[in-house]
């Protein structure tokens, strides 16, 4: 599947979803976004801010009070739409929509003084592509902050959590682990200053409510849990109702 037609189908599979997004407690609310709030006070007074794969919108909402202007930019048309209704509903009248990819964005060079973005690259078709698109729409001594999901380093574990995300959400493209995205970071001229590593609790019902999961996948999810070995279970801290665990880490660069 090509560039063009995968990213017809994620927005195509989120096009329903938008409004969860937005009302989902586990995307609007959590450490990670307190920790780009305090950033942006630091350093984001007259900034251009890019909110790269916005999704709901939660991290745009965070920052629009503490900067000139906000593009938020998603995939997904509908997802966009509910995010520019919610910033009026809220009066952030300095947050702009627009749709693009994240290996090809529709901005000049060096267009942002931060590129943030959280939850979104695990869905990247091109994962060093859009990192690298990022330093380029990035100005010189511009901070980048990425969150996402992270697999572990060990092969039974990482097999087991790509295996979970897939059945959950067909979009789902990789999660990375810690090292990949240092690394991934470097090559894209976005040195790391500083990673937070968390944990992020997942409610079950709730998790494969925003994907609308089909039932057949529900099933094959639960079995994968319940006769995962235990290593696997105790890692994800498996609970009878299916919630669980996962990590998550929070990488802060800095643009040479």
């Amino acid at each position: 599947m090509g560039n063009d037609a995968g990213h017809a189908f994620v927005a195509g599979h989120y096009a329903a979803r938008a409004q969860d997004y937005v009302s989902s407690t586990t995307h609007s609310t959590g450490a990670d976004l307190d920790q780009i709030e305090a950033l942006l006070r630091e350093v984001g007074h007259g900034a251009d801010v890019l909110d790269l794969g916005c999704g709901g919108g939660h991290v745009s909402f965070r920052a629009a009070p503490h900067v000139a202007r906000v593009v938020a930019c998603d995939l997904t048309p509908s997802m966009l739409d509910a995010v520019a209704s919610e910033a009026r509903t809220r009066g952030l009248d300095n947050i702009e929509v627009r749709q693009g990819a994240a290996e090809r964005l529709p901005f000049a060079d060096a267009a942002f003084d931060l590129v943030l973005s959280r939850f979104s690259a695990h869905h990247w078709l091109g994962f060093e592509a859009g990192l690298c698109e990022a330093r380029r729409v990035l100005r010189p001594q511009g901070h980048a902050v990425f969150i996402d999901t992270i697999s572990p380093a060990s092969g039974l574990l990482d097999t087991t959590l790509q295996s979970i995300e897939l059945l959950r959400d067909a979009s789902h493209v990789r999660n990375h682990t810690l090292a990949d995205w240092v690394a991934a970071l470097a090559r894209a001229g976005l040195p790391v200053e500083s990673v937070t590593p968390r944990r992020l609790p997942l409610e079950f019902a709730a998790w494969i409510a925003r994907t609308a999961t089909e039932a057949l996948r529900v099933q094959a999810i639960r079995s994968l849990q319940a006769t995962a070995p235990a290593e696997v279970r105790d890692y994800f801290r498996f609970s009878e109702d299916g919630s669980f665990e996962i990590d998550t880490a929070c990488f802060v660069c800095r643009a040479g």
